[in-house]
């Protein structure tokens, strides 16, 4: 079972448990009140603090669950900061309220996190300063420890934070490089069938090419010698020979039909090569409608399709914040169109990243065309146009 689950997934339920494993702390005062019964303290001062301990442990539970339901597959913004602050106040609030270390350990769970949520340094300076707000947990009662043991106390628990807050680091890399891995795999599968049709389309263009030169070629010298031999012939040798010739007339007609289909079937289908780029994105479903069958003549431009694709998948997955992304490709007027658009969170204005202008400048190079549309909470829709041929292009120039 354990192997069926990522890192985030592990790290979301191994939290949780250790959450929940603390709820013991308010079982066991629910038998002994004199855990936390001090200088005489009544009933309802009692029932105050396990109300207030037990608002900020559940509200901690509910704000982790929260956090890591996609830990790892999106962008992070303001709002999962604002949540981890909240988390680590919780934190703290649940030592305050209880006058224990349980506080530190749920801190050791929110290390876990830090890695994903903030920069590395950032991450480091906010573990440290939430472990050491717990001090004052120390120093008064019921530990009463004098404030370089409080301190000594505090950094114990840092320790242990720190190594949580190495592991989920580590983890975050590897997740990080298997993603990468994925994707170059991906796109190294995509430009080894795209090579394969490439290859396919060449060596169908050298034997129509062979055909046509040489045994195209010998059949009409053939064609034309037994024509002049029907000339001069006479008799039964003269049926003969015209037999010879009409299959010689014959033959040469097949060879220029096997000639004509060898070249008109020469075209790349471009969508077998791009449909392994959409597999096993995480975090984002691609809904791929391509035409059958999208054929294209020249590799240069099924390259262009491809690379634009390719971009087209990264950006979503890094910085759109989407769950489906829609990719739609046909032919249409001596053109092949691509629409894509997805569910994100959009801009306001649409900013040209490297990426976007390497798009532009592939297309440019083939006339091609390259439009984006966005709004706030609307998405990204790109859409591209790219002439099958340079004819097309010629032609659509001058009309």
């Amino acid at each position: 079972m354990l192997r069926r689950l990522n890192h985030t997934r592990l790290l979301r339920y191994a939290g949780l448990f250790t959450w929940a494993i603390l709820g013991v702390w308010l079982v066991s005062i629910v038998y002994d009140p004199s855990i936390i019964r001090q200088g005489g303290e009544d009933e309802p001062a009692l029932n105050l603090v396990i109300g207030r301990w037990l608002a900020v442990y559940l509200t901690f539970g509910g704000v982790y669950w929260w956090i890591t339901r996609s830990l790892g597959q999106q962008r992070r913004n303001w709002v999962d900061h604002v949540l981890l602050l909240v988390l680590t106040g919780c934190a703290i609030g649940v030592s305050y309220f209880s006058g224990t270390g349980l506080g530190s350990v749920l801190l050791m769970v929110v290390a876990g996190l830090l890695p994903w949520l903030l920069p590395v340094r950032v991450g480091v300076a906010w573990l440290v300063a939430s472990n050491m707000t717990v001090i004052p947990v120390f120093v008064g009662a019921p530990w009463n420890f004098p404030p370089l043991i409080a301190v000594v106390q505090s950094l114990l628990y840092a320790g242990f934070s720190s190594f949580v807050f190495v592991t989920a680091l580590v983890a975050m890399q590897q997740a990080q490089a298997r993603e990468e891995q994925r994707r170059l795999n991906a796109e190294l599968q995509a430009t080894r069938l795209l090579l394969a049709e490439s290859a396919r389309v060449n060596e169908r263009t050298r034997i129509s090419r062979e055909l046509h030169d040489l045994l195209g070629h010998h059949l009409t010298a053939l064609s034309l010698n037994l024509e002049v031999a029907g000339h001069l012939t006479q008799g039964r040798a003269l049926d003969h020979v015209t037999q010879a010739h009409t299959l010689a007339r014959l033959l040469l007609t097949d060879v220029r039909e096997a000639v004509s289909q060898l070249r008109t079937g020469g075209a790349i289908d471009v969508g077998v090569a791009l449909r392994p780029l959409a597999e096993n994105v995480p975090g984002l479903a691609i809904h791929m409608d391509i035409e059958q069958p999208l054929s294209l003549d020249d590799p240069e431009r099924a390259q262009v399709l491809l690379r634009c694709t390719q971009e087209i998948i990264t950006n979503v997955a890094r910085h759109a914040n989407a769950k489906n992304l829609w990719i739609r490709l046909w032919h249409e007027h001596g053109r092949i169109l691509m629409d894509a658009r997805d569910d994100g969170r959009g801009a306001a204005q649409v900013v040209i990243g490297n990426g976007l202008r390497g798009m532009r400048e592939r297309l440019a190079e083939f006339a091609g065309e390259l439009s984006i549309d966005t709004r706030p909470q609307a998405g990204f829709r790109l859409q591209v146009a790219l002439p099958v041929s340079a004819a097309t292009t010629i032609q659509g120039t001058g009309t």
